[in-house]
């Protein structure tokens, strides 16, 4: 059950992050020295590594680490929040 958590809650973050890079806001072209070298879908592979260690330590038996990936996917929905509403 909580491997179904932890994926549902990845497909969030996924939408969240994919949302906030398209907006082209500011702040993410303020760190245009690690997108010209990596690409700007490294963070999405950041993303999805955040998503897969999660997953590992849940499905090897380590159940709480499900609530630190639900903070973690909280703390990421208020930042795209706040990008997205053009707060920041």
């Amino acid at each position: 059950m909580a491997l179904i958590v932890i994926f549902c809650l990845g497909i969030g973050n996924f939408a969240v992050h994919k949302a906030v890079l398209e907006t082209r806001h500011p702040m993410i072209w303020q760190r245009q020295w690690l997108t010209d070298r990596l690409g700007m879908n490294f963070s999405l592979f950041i993303e999805f590594l955040i998503l897969l260690g999660a997953m590992l330590l849940v499905g090897g038996g380590y159940e709480n680490w499900v609530w630190g990936y639900v903070g973690y996917t909280i703390v990421n929905g208020l930042a795209g929040w706040l990008i997205l509403s053009h707060r920041v």
